[in-house]
This record gives structure tokens, C-alpha cells and sequence, in this order.
């Protein structure tokens, strides 16, 4: 067996920082400690005997505890074709004691594992736990998490679908961060009048995880950056991030944000999803926002070219036998956080939306598709 080291507080920045080949010997899976042997054991275990989710943990712990000091890492693959970026392994640890100290996770805390491995937020989970020394459960990633689960957690991470559909459950954790696509109006107010301790995140696979966090509170809070990152914003307005314990260095995103220090921020949307209509520059994902107070989650904002206003905005949906069109179109058109130039002009219903493996909506590969029916507004 190998020997375990005793890992101290992280947040005392005077000790040493553990090393990507150590294990907390506080962690337990599913509540079971396994040191670096056991670990891979239940790893080669998951690849040979486990379900889809777990197959994708034992591939992900067995690129881990393997001899090299680099993994490899794919992206999500929402906005071009998915990309393999090898990293330090280092740098993720990086990552997840910044995570720790920011939210102050201490030894021995009880986590949830509900997201996929085989995605960044679902490695980072299994990181943290590992090297914070937490005692991690891992369930399956469906939409509720904690069905027929009782047990209380002190940290969770989920996608805003399962948090919206946990929403009666989530008495049970202490501390919730949502991330992997926005979080709605709806959800977001639910969250505040559930009194839930909840954070929204910002980030992505070449930032690996999240950078940056806004708590779900009324009015509205910015993002704040972690204390290891640092931005800034190119003549586009979009954000830049750098810091040194990840290994990132003037990386240059797609997200137009609204700087309000050097390390708050507003996010606006992506600068390549804009919709220019009658000389009006439009965020989709802004549309998206206000609308959420009138759809569900299954929805997107997308624009179609127009010969007056050169284009215009239409909402693409899922169609639904149950969904009464009529009133849809009426309460769009009543609605008073909408602008004349953000109510859509039409609506566009596929059978479903292109996704990625992670669950994402593909935009452009969906708009590809034949639509069943458009209604004008």
C-alpha cells in the first residue's frame, strides 16, 4: 500500500500545496476510503462492471493515478467542434483548493457527485474531493439527484435543470453552485424563496471549472472572480482571463461582459450569438433571461433575416402538443421587460434540439434541421 499523507487547512497559504499524487486520507467514495492501490481498483472496477456514469469515473480516476503529470481534457463542444487540451494535473489542483477556500469547504465535509465525468465540473468535483478530503457520494447525473435520497450534503454542483427540478430537496445541502448553462429568472427566484444558499458559476474546460461566482440573491449580484484568476477585455468588450496556477495566460473568451473592478463582473453574452436588428445590437442570451419568466428550460433565441430590419428575432422552441401557442404569443407580447426590438417575430418548433454530450443546446446544428411548423408573431 502507499503511504498516505495527512493533508493540513488550505487556507492557511503558508503550507505547502499537495501534490496532484496524493490522496486525503479523509476522503471516502460512496463511503469507503481507498488509498492510491484501492482507488484504482474501484476505478479498473467501475470500467469493467459499472454504468454508463461510472464507467466514465473509473476512465477519468484511471488518466489520474496513472504516471504522467499531464491529462487530457475535452471541451463541451456547445459553439464548435469539441477540442482535446492536455493540462497539468497540477493545475487542477489548483483549481479545487481555490474552489475550497472561496467557499470555505473544510475536512471531512459530505458532497454530492451528481454531474458527468467525462465533462470538466464532473472531474473537478472528484478532484476536490480527493484532495480536500471530503466524503463524496456519487449517484447517478439524472434530473433529480435526490430522488429517494435523504442524506443532508454541506456541497453540491448542478446544472440548472436538476437544480429546478430538486427544488424540494434542496433543504438538504448547505452550499449549492449551478453551472454549464444559465440560470433563469424562474429558477433563480425559486432559489431565493427557498432561502437556498445558492451561486451561479462562470467558467469553462480551458479555465477548468469555474473562475468566477455570483450569488443568487435580489437584486441581482455580479460575478466575482476567484482569488487566483484575474480578467480584463479586448476591444470587443469580451473578457480575458489569466492566472498562473492554472496555466492560463491571456485567454480570450467569446463573452462580452461589463467590467466593474479588476476582478467583478457583469456578464452581457456572447459577442458571436449578436443579433443586429434595425441597427439594434441584441444578446440572445439577454432575451433568454427575460424570457424565462414566461418558458420552461427547452428554449432559445435565434434571428432569421429580414429585408427591413436585416434581421429579427425568433424563439425557437421544442413543440409540444400541450402548449397553447396563442397564449404564449399574447404573454410575450405583454411583456413588460421585453423591448419592441427583443419580442420575437416568429417562433420556430423543432422535434428537438441538437445537444451535446453533455447535455448543451447546439444552436447552429439545430437551426440546420427542418423545423415542423413556424408561427409569425
Amino acid at each position: 500500500m502507499e503511504p498516505m499523507e495527512t493533508q493540513a487547512n488550505f487556507k492557511n497559504i503558508k503550507m505547502e500545496t499537495p501534490h496532484y499524487t496524493k490522496i486525503h486520507n479523509r476522503f471516502l467514495l460512496n463511503g469507503f476510503y481507498y488509498d492510491f492501490n484501492g482507488l484504482k481498483a474501484v476505478a479498473y472496477s467501475f470500467i469493467k462492471e459499472g454504468d454508463l456514469f461510472e464507467r466514465y469515473m473509473g476512465n477519468f480516476l484511471m488518466d489520474w493515478l496513472d504516471h504522467s503529470d499531464t491529462i487530457y481534457l475535452e471541451t463541451s463542444g456547445t459553439t464548435a467542434s469539441p477540442k482535446r487540451i492536455q493540462y497539468k494535473k497540477q493545475a487542477l489542483v489548483n483549481s479545487a483548493i481555490a474552489t475550497g477556500n472561496f467557499f470555505n469547504i473544510n475536512v471531512g465535509d459530505k458532497a454530492l457527485h451528481c454531474l458527468p465525468a467525462n465533462f470538466i465540473a464532473g472531474k473537478m468535483m472528484l478532484i476536490r474531493a480527493m484532495i480536500l478530503g471530503l466524503s463524496l457520494d456519487l449517484v447517478s447525473p439524472s434530473k433529480n439527484p435526490f430522488h429517494k435520497n435523504e442524506k443532508e450534503y454541506d456541497f453540491v454542483a448542478m446544472t440548472p435543470m436538476q437544480a429546478f427540478h430538486s427544488l424540494s430537496n434542496l433543504n438538504q445541502v448547505k452550499t449549492l453552485i449551478v453551472g454549464g448553462a444559465y440560470v433563469s429568472v424562474a429558477l433563480q427566484n425559486e432559489l431565493i424563496k427557498l432561502k437556498v444558499n445558492a451561486f451561479e458559476t462562470y467558467g469553462m474546460t480551458e479555465t477548468l471549472s469555474h473562475i468566477a461566482v455570483r450569488a443568487m440573491i435580489d437584486p441581482p449580484s455580479e460575478f466575482k472572480c476567484l482569488s487566483h484568476v484575474s480578467i480584463s477585455q479586448d476591444e470587443r468588450r469580451c473578457l480575458i482571463v489569466d492566472s498562473p496556477q492554472l496555466n492560463v495566460k491571456n485567454l480570450i473568451t467569446n463573452d462580452e461582459v461589463e467590467m466593474l473592478d479588476k476582478n467583478r463582473f457583469r456578464l452581457i453574452g456572447r459577442v458571436d450569438y449578436v443579433i443586429n436588428s434595425g441597427g439594434v445590437k441584441l444578446h440572445p442570451e439577454q432575451i433568454e433571461r427575460k424570457l424565462s419568466e414566461i418558458l420552461s428550460l427547452h428554449y432559445f433565441i435565434s434571428s432569421l433575416p429580414d429585408p427591413v430590419l436585416g434581421q429579427k428575432v425568433v424563439l425557437i422552441l421544442i413543440e409540444n402538443k400541450n402548449l397553447d401557442s396563442v397564449n404564449l404569443m399574447k404573454q410575450i407580447k405583454d411583456s413588460a421587460s421585453l423591448t419592441s426590438y427583443e419580442i420575437p417575430k416568429a417562433i420556430i418548433f423543432y422535434k428537438d434540439f441538437e445537444r451535446t454530450h453533455s447535455g448543451k443546446i447546439q444552436r447552429e446544428k439545430t437551426l440546420a434541421l427542418n423545423p415542423i411548423r413556424i408561427l409569425d408573431l
